[in-house]
């Protein structure tokens, strides 16, 4: 890489380790932990490239966008942040960001983007019409690179007029995401209409939809469920919407491969409507976003009068090792209950148990149905994964962080079936006991003896 780079952060390691990566990949390096020291070196013409953290000593970095932009137009900021909400990503590039990362991020794939940034032109992506309000608070919770890929998809989807089918199973948070993408896009200030089968049945169903949407965006929730009549007059409505067509979205928890190979969901509707295509995990796919969500529904249920309540470290990771069949909705239902029931400050493990004990069992992901492989589950996850990279690719390393992924929970799962227990562990896995041992070192897998919870 030639030329340099300035960094603002207030975290002296961050500072130390992208000024020596840099400098080895042949930068030069200015690093501060102040915001008016980088606005400084941007007005003096310094720098061709930004790497900026958001919560600053001194200010806020996303803020300083639009004077970078004015005092030095063209040049790329890269925003790297601790926040873990979908706003941040959208703040981003409304704020004309080049690139955003979240903490802590993935320093070979930093590197390949800072030295895209020193060879490109800056992006210009469409930002909120002035004087325009944002929500206080949009309920998307998670740093896992899995979410994160899909906050920057949303924020890239969010100001164009394609059509956006949001996949995924129960309980995900699909709707939020198709309203997230209304409430920051140009159209924020039209109505919001969300639509089921039942609202579409009647012979004036889908005209009397059009007429409440008056421009603004259509969710229609649940496409796979629309009958086939129901689903060619939507297509014709698309095709004669005229100059004030709405913005549509469709979410599903189906297959739709699957649904027109069997003739339930129609392919013309479907290439209609999947301009943008965003798959939305499941919890299971992003455990370590659970103890954030739980904090977040605690937090929320004592700022609407809740007593203070906070988890254990036995009751979250028992959180962790569940399989949440119904998803973050589960999810904040069970902290819902916990709040309500329990009687100390610190909800216990054996009260999680209690409460996860009456919830239902694991549900076929997807129409994969009991009899899928473990392959074929893989494979549409690494479909799935590379989907939400867009066009581009995801960073090296891939074939030694797929393995992680998969070793790590299978040995989680086994000691936990094993009570902990490290040489019945090996003996499951057919193993080494030494080669156990090794696993459970680099993977950072934590060993806790105890009663196996049936």
């Amino acid at each position: 890489m030639d030329g340099t780079v300035l960094v603002a952060d207030d975290d002296r390691t961050i500072r130390t380790v992208l000024t020596q990566a840099l400098t080895r990949a042949g930068c030069k390096v200015h690093a501060t932990s102040s915001l008016t020291t980088l606005m400084r070196w941007v007005a003096e013409g310094k720098g061709d490239v930004v790497i900026t953290d958001v919560v600053m000593p001194d200010g806020n970095g996303l803020e300083m966008l639009p004077k970078i932009a004015i005092d030095r137009p063209g040049m790329p900021v890269i925003v790297i942040s601790a926040q873990n909400t979908i706003m941040t990503a959208i703040q981003a590039a409304e704020a004309d960001a080049y690139d955003y990362l979240p903490k802590p991020f993935d320093l070979p794939d930093l590197m390949k983007r800072t030295a895209r940034a020193l060879e490109s032109k800056k992006r210009t992506p469409a930002r909120l019409p002035e004087g325009q309000e944002r929500p206080d608070e949009l309920p998307l919770v998670g740093r896992t690179p899995v979410m994160q890929a899909l906050y920057r998809l949303v924020a890239r989807v969010t100001n164009t007029d394609l059509p956006v089918l949001i996949c995924g199973e129960s309980g995900t948070g699909k709707s939020l995401i198709a309203r997230a993408i209304h409430d920051f896009s140009d159209r924020r200030t039209l109505p919001f209409v969300t639509v089921t089968a039942n609202e579409l049945q009647d012979l004036e169903g889908p005209a009397k939809v059009f007429a409440r949407v008056r421009g603004g965006t259509l969710l229609i929730d649940e496409i796979a469920d629309i009958s086939a009549e129901l689903q060619a007059r939507i297509v014709r409505m698309m095709d004669a919407a005229g100059d004030h067509m709405p913005r549509f979205m469709a979410t599903s928890q189906s297959n739709l491969t699957r649904a027109m190979e069997a003739g339930q969901m129609r392919q013309d509707l479907f290439y209609r409507l999947s301009g943008a295509t965003l798959n939305v995990p499941s919890l299971r796919e992003r455990v370590d976003d659970i103890p954030l969500l739980a904090e977040h529904f605690l937090a929320r249920a004592e700022q609407t009068g809740a007593p203070c309540r906070t988890l254990s470290p036995e009751a979250s990771e028992l959180f962790r090792a569940y399989s949440w069949p119904g998803n973050v909705r589960q999810l904040e239902n069970a902290i819902r209950r916990l709040v309500l029931t329990s009687p100390a400050e610190d909800i216990s493990r054996a009260e999680i148990e209690a409460v996860l004990g009456s919830q239902p069992e694991m549900e076929p992901v997807l129409g994969g149905g009991d009899s899928e492989k473990l392959s074929a589950s893989v494979g549409r996850h690494l479909r799935r994964y590379f989907d939400l990279h867009g066009t581009l690719l995801p960073p090296p390393g891939l074939y030694g962080r797929i393995l992680r992924e998969v070793e790590g929970p299978l040995i989680e799962i086994a000691l936990e079936a094993t009570g902990g227990n490290q040489a019945k562990c090996a003996d499951l896995l057919g193993i080494n006991r030494n080669t156990l041992r090794k696993k459970i070192t680099e993977l950072d897998i934590e060993v806790t003896r105890r009663r196996k919870l049936m």
